[in-house]
């Protein structure tokens, strides 16, 4: 397969499991081709392209490390393989490259100098969340996480109930996954009980659980999502 000179953007798997339940062949196939990939973190980088083929030699490739570390100085050298004429990609730590991730700089800057960019079929879990939750998905945000500060994340709720009650959209969030379980029980304080909560768990692995219930029913209940991958949805 001969791939073209572009900035593709490679899906990962959200949980542990087979590969191919989740990515295309095509996804495999791309990847085999290309030698210089900008990534979230280069050695989970490194153990999802040998998931992809084995046979795939890592000390022939060149790796550029993009997160919060990341001097915003030198993302746009990241390019140089790409403008000589080289295939490149974009590899985040779970799900869609760009989506509440940091590699949406580096497609920012392809986009401006005209470089060709090109997304891969793969997981969201902020999509497959919504999907299977039964809330409005033609209206909806993505807020990421939510205040740690406890006024203000108060004062988040009351947005959030907000544009539910009066633009009918609904609130997608995540929060780090030791404080799911905390996260779940303020919301079952603070929110009104007919507000609907989707906690949607492990999308795509062994244990997916995705559950919508009111506020109230949720408060009735036993739970526990610690330590596991998890995304939140609320809506009417």
């Amino acid at each position: 397969m001969t791939i073209e000179n572009a900035l593709y953007l490679i899906p990962v798997q959200l949980s542990d499991g087979d590969l191919a339940a989740v990515l295309p062949a095509t996804n495999t196939v791309i990847v085999r081709e290309i030698k210089h990939f900008i990534v979230e973190n280069v050695r989970s980088a490194r153990r999802f392209l040998k998931k992809c083929d084995r046979s795939i030699n890592i000390d022939e490739l060149t790796f550029y490390e993009l997160n919060r570390h990341t001097d915003p100085r030198d993302i746009a050298s990241y390019l140089a393989p790409l403008e000589a004429g080289n295939a490149m990609g974009v590899i985040s730590e779970a799900g869609c490259p760009a989506i509440a991730d940091p590699g949406a700089d580096v497609v920012a800057i392809a986009q401006r100098r005209g470089l060709k960019v090109k997304p891969l079929v793969g997981p969201s879990s902020i999509l497959m969340g919504l999907m299977g939750s039964g809330f409005n998905g033609q209206s909806f945000a993505f807020l990421g996480y939510l205040p740690i500060d406890g006024g203000d994340r108060q004062r988040k709720f009351k947005e959030m109930e907000h544009n539910i009650i009066h633009n009918g959209q609904t609130q997608i969030f995540i929060e780090t996954p030791y404080r799911n379980n905390a996260l779940i029980a303020t919301m079952i304080k603070s929110l009104p009980s007919h507000l609907r909560l989707c906690v949607a768990s492990d999308i795509t692995g062994e244990k997916e659980c995705i559950v919508t219930r009111s506020i109230k029913e949720w408060g009735k209940v036993e739970y526990d999502y610690s330590k596991t991958p998890t995304i939140f949805l609320l809506y009417k």
